[in-house]
């Protein structure tokens, strides 16, 4: 079980790694000026969307926001209205004044609160599922260390032993003996049965509800298109924004002497509506065996969880079976040999 824990984590963990790597390709084909300054903001964006699913005390919609109010100085002097490379710098007084009035001056429209909104409902389920899959370990684990009281050991003793001193090593316990033996060992571990059925049965709810709509993969792989749309956004209104800038952070409306007017990547007096998101390389693209792959995991997991869902009832019989017993006709009684 431990195993599928590992390989759903790392499913995350990959969709994460992918959707950043988009989002960077993405902005570098078209937004060139922009991509390099704005690499150090993504890169900081997709760490704490890891550090949230792993259970880390992080906000997605605070951490989304961030990322916006931080490349919101970047679009305005790179897009909306270009200054020279030593005009408005990260440090400046006037980029924190930009990063301060962003959510009054709105440059991204809805996009911002939209991708906010669905990372944060995606994410969530993402992230309990990985906090139980935690608790569930530490349970897993809690039992390999459990100790055996000394009646225990000597019940464990006589079954496995006695045999020996009448000189019969060949004969192996019996299956009910067996049993017995091992639910008084284990009596304090069967209480956790009920409490294992139902942390198993919410696993089972929770990944149900995910295998049926992929709303953790769609959401890490819309990253991308909203903040295409949040820039395009910002370009199409940049002489509103621009004035909204300039009489909050008292900007100087003139252009940087010696330096002609740069055109933005996409122009605002041409654009009536929003381009179609620029095509990637196939290479880019989600490759749709990771999609069912992911599926095809959690189908096995729900599989998996319900055949142990008793597993502590069952522990007994299952550490009884295979070698353990024999399988001739006589067997270990614990007072003697008797026919099976």
């Amino acid at each position: 079980m431990i195993f599928f824990f590992a390989l759903i984590v790392d499913m995350y963990q990959y969709l994460l790694s992918f959707s950043q790597g988009h989002l960077s390709s993405l902005l570098e084909g078209t937004f060139p000026s922009l991509s390099r300054r704005a690499l150090p903001h993504v890169n900081q964006l997709f760490s704490s969307l890891s550090l949230y699913l792993r259970g880390a005390n992080v906000s997605v919609e605070a951490t989304v926001h961030q990322f916006y109010d931080n490349i919101f100085p970047l679009v305005y002097t790179q897009l909306i209205k270009p200054v020279a490379e030593d005009g408005i710098t990260g440090d400046s007084e006037t980029s924190d004044c930009l990063r301060k009035i962003r959510h009054d001056v709105n440059p991204f429209g809805n996009h911002s609160t939209v991708m906010a909104q669905e990372l944060a409902g995606a994410l969530g389920a993402g992230r309990q599922l990985s906090l139980a899959l935690d608790e569930g370990r530490v349970v897993m684990n809690a039992t390999e260390h459990a100790t055996l009281s000394k009646d225990c050991v000597k019940s464990l003793l006589k079954m496995v032993y006695c045999p020996h001193c009448r000189g019969l090593t060949l004969i192996k316990p019996c299956g009910g003996y067996c049993t017995n033996v091992m639910r008084g060992c284990l009596a304090s571990v069967s209480e956790l049965d009920q409490p294992w059925r139902r942390y198993v049965g919410l696993l089972e709810q929770l990944i149900f509800a995910m295998a049926g709509h992929h709303n953790l993969e769609l959401a890490m792989l819309g990253v991308g298109g909203h903040v295409y749309e949040a820039l395009l956004y910002a370009q199409i209104h940049g002489p509103i924004i621009n004035a909204m800038v300039v009489k909050v952070c008292g900007l100087s409306t003139a252009e940087p002497p010696g330096i002609e007017p740069t055109s933005p990547e996409v122009t605002t007096s041409t654009i009536t509506s929003s381009p179609p998101l620029p095509s990637v390389a196939p290479s880019e693209h989600l490759p749709e065996q990771w999609q069912e792959k992911l599926a095809h995991l959690k189908r096995d997991f729900l599989l998996h969880l319900h055949r142990y869902k008793s597993f502590f009832a069952a522990l007994p019989e299952i550490l009884c079976e295979g070698e353990t017993l024999g399988v001739g006709s006589s067997c270990w009684s614990g007072d003697g040999v008797v026919k099976r």
